[in-house]
């Protein structure tokens, strides 16, 4: 029996993710005088279809196909195909700025949902009061 919704573990991945592309973010505004300093992105643009291999379907007959495997959703990549700068380093700092502010309002909504998911399971718990 499970006990709670994939809510939470959903929630738990986002934060996760977000983290992680904060990380690249904050990392590539650092090196933005590095030369030949290469700007990193996280991808996500297999995120739906990995999620929905994890799907589980009921087969009603051997010779229909699975839905497959998972993986974590996302990946690392370098951008090396651009120069912004003379010394071989492709940072732009504004767009790493902005992708950083889109990128601390989504962990920021992710945060408040699931403290909202637990303040409802904390009222469950009390009973109500």
């Amino acid at each position: 029996m499970k006990l709670f919704s994939n809510t939470i573990n959903n929630l738990e991945k986002a934060i996760s993710q977000s983290t992680t592309k904060q990380r690249v973010i904050s990392n590539n505004i650092a090196n933005v005088d590095t030369p030949n300093y290469k700007a990193q992105e996280v991808r996500f643009n297999n995120a739906l279809s990995n999620e929905m291999q994890k799907l589980q379907a009921h087969k009603t007959n051997n010779k229909h196909f699975d839905f497959g495997s998972s993986s974590s959703g996302y990946q690392i990549t370098t951008r090396a195909n651009t120069n912004y700068q003379h010394n071989g380093n492709n940072v732009d700092i504004d767009q790493e700025m902005t992708d950083m502010a889109k990128n601390q309002i989504q962990y920021n909504a992710l945060i408040d949902r699931l403290s909202s998911k637990f303040s409802s399971l904390k009222t469950v718990i009390k009973g109500g009061n």
